[in-house]
């Protein structure tokens, strides 16, 4: 079955996810900021350029499969969508629900204002969300490896306190500048009713490809408790319908 986006009220966990979704944004035509973090040749320097040079050509799948497994710890509720969502030029998104299950309170509470909230999001300007020298201060923190890959690690703090905005850590690929993973909590809380939200965005290469993304929400709510989502998209394989 197709699925449009759910009508439901601006209320407390739509607020949470909606800044968040838009933080967390694939940022495809956006403009490399001005302000350069570093004029270096050195291993973190040419990967950060490849980052920003990298945000002016990154385009979204146009067609994915998305899966979101939700819960509410709490309540000891689960559940679980999986999809095949088309994106239209506008950035709009038709979903066509392939499974929808679990208890009805996860479903019709946390996955339904998940979509409802990715839906908003598409109309904030993603320059004004974006992990760029525009928005935050990088600070080098060092190396890991991934998959025997070499990452840096940025730190990434806000210039303002402003929703949609995390603090925390940027890791790019050493050889791509792609990065592989964001993590850090909104510096300021969309609602009263939200005490705080924390988010990991994993994209692992292969062959230097992302070919994945894998994010992880935690929502620390004042009336039910933690919301949890993880929210699993990769390029749509046609013959998936056929499964």
């Amino acid at each position: 079955m197709r699925c449009s986006m759910p009508e439901w009220r601006q209320s407390r966990g739509g607020c949470a996810l909606l800044v968040l979704l838009a933080a967390c944004g694939s940022y495809s035509s956006l403009r490399a900021a001005d302000e350069v973090m570093v004029q270096s040749t050195t291993g973190p320097g040419l990967a950060f350029a490849r980052y920003i040079a990298g945000l002016e050509v990154a385009k979204a799948w146009t067609v994915e499969t998305v899966e979101v497994n939700a819960s509410l710890p709490k309540l000891a509720m689960n559940g679980r969508m999986r999809a095949v969502r088309r994106l239209a030029p506008a950035g709009k998104a038709d979903y066509q629900i392939l499974e929808l299950v679990g208890d009805q309170t996860v479903r019709q509470q946390v996955i339904a204002r998940y979509l409802s909230a990715e839906e908003r999001a598409a109309s904030i300007p993603a320059s004004s969300v974006a992990i760029t020298p525009a928005n935050y201060k990088f600070h080098y923190q060092g190396v890991e490896k991934m998959s025997g890959s070499v990452i840096y690690v940025f730190q990434i703090t806000p210039r303002k306190k402003r929703e949609g905005l995390l603090k925390g850590e940027l890791w790019l690929d050493g050889d791509s500048g792609s990065a592989v993973r964001q993590s850090g909590y909104l510096v300021k809380s969309p609602s009263i009713f939200v005490k705080r939200v924390d988010v990991t965005r994993e994209s692992p290469l292969r062959s230097g490809i992302g070919e994945e993304r894998v994010t992880r929400l935690s929502i620390d709510t004042r009336l039910v408790g933690r919301a949890e989502l993880t929210i699993l998209e990769r390029p749509y394989d046609f013959g998936e319908l056929e499964q």
